[in-house]
């Protein structure tokens, strides 16, 4: 197969990570018999002070060229609220241009990473759960304004837009183990409300094998800790994904070893770590490369329909966690740990068909 990918490497550690995945996915090319055209491009703070923009038109035309965008991390101090241009408005934009309305994020506890957690051992057995997060509504995309004392975001979601995340965590649901939680604050919310009624009728009516429960997103937050192997396929609207998806981050004990996929109608997505920039370790070789080449692996699955290779990449990324090879964030109680590059090649000596 030949394809195009897209690579925005982005700021802090950004380009460190990205540099592992965009090797082990040139592995896995040559140990398949594939050909990956991948394109590096601005992106984010470092496209603001090249080109004035944090998603230039050069960035954009490659994006929306490509098969698949990977995407390392974005934003930075230098880049704070009080800058003229900011990158994350960058982001929301190349989202909603791609058209990737839901965000998946796997989280899937390791067997070797058990210890690593702060949470008891005991609580993590079994944990295997999915958030499903819509990504281009909700009070991230609405009106905002700031007059005199008072400043105002606006949160509004549509049918349709509930309608088509719905089903999306729906088909999810229905290769996995059937149930959906749809989180949600309904008590005091209107959106919150019509999420509850339209989850629940394009469930029951399109959906008879999966089952549907609604949640309060403060519960939620609680028995995600308490009781996280309960959960299958969770559903959220915009604000309460990306919150409660770096609490769950501390089930698989670091935001360091999640992937994510942004996903839209057709087969293009956009797929990142689920972590920042982390600009307090930029540069200094020490950065988790496994989210993002588990990210590459989604890539590979989702928008190429190669499920062979993605398994052996997290096949091999699972198997070098395992014969003990940690990068400090993963290593626990001040363990033994090794740098970026290291990780990468670990990942990389397990690579296998």
């Amino acid at each position: 197969m030949k394809a195009s990918i897209a690579v925005l490497a982005g700021d802090g550690i950004g380009p460190e990570i990205v540099t592992e995945a965009v090797r082990v996915l040139e592995a896995t090319a040559r140990l398949f018999g594939h050909e990956f055209a991948m394109t590096p491009v601005d992106f984010g703070g470092i496209a603001i002070d090249r080109h004035g923009d944090g998603l230039p038109p050069r960035t954009l035309e490659a994006c929306l060229r490509s098969d698949g965008v990977l995407l390392g991390a974005i934003g930075g101090p230098k880049w704070g609220p009080t800058a003229p241009v900011r990158p994350e408005p960058a982001l929301l934009r190349l989202r909603s241009e791609l058209g990737v309305y839901a965000n998946v994020r796997p989280i899937k506890v390791l067997a070797a990473l058990r210890d690593a957690s702060v949470i008891k051992p005991e609580i993590l057995d079994g944990v295997d759960l999915v958030f499903v997060r819509e990504l281009t509504g909700g009070i991230y995309f609405g009106r905002k304004s700031r007059v005199g004392d008072r400043a105002t975001d606006e949160c509004a979601y549509t049918v349709g837009e509930v309608e088509r995340i719905t089903r999306v965590a729906a088909r999810l649901a229905a290769a996995r183990r059937g149930r959906i939680a749809q989180i949600d604050k309904s008590n005091v919310l209107e959106t919150s409300r019509l999420w509850r009624e339209v989850s629940e009728r394009v469930v029951r009516e399109e959906f008879p094998g999966v089952s549907i429960e609604h949640m309060f997103v403060d519960a939620a937050a609680m028995h995600l800790i308490r009781r996280p192997r309960d959960f299958d396929v969770l559903l959220t609207e915009n604000l309460f994904g990306d919150i409660l998806t770096d609490e769950a981050a501390m089930l698989a004990s670091s935001l360091g070893v999640l992937p994510s996929a942004s996903l839209g109608e057709g087969r293009r997505g956009l797929y990142e770590p689920i972590h920042g920039s982390a600009p307090d370790i930029a540069g200094r070789g020490i950065a988790n490369p496994c989210g993002t080449i588990l990210s590459a692996a989604l890539l590979l699955r989702h928008s190429l329909g190669l499920e062979a290779e993605a398994r052996a990449i997290e096949s091999a990324v699972e198997a070098a966690i395992a014969g003990g090879a940690r990068t400090a964030d993963i290593a626990g109680h001040g363990g033994p740990s090794i740098g970026t590059v290291a990780m990468g090649d670990a990942v990389l000596a397990r690579l296998k068909r």
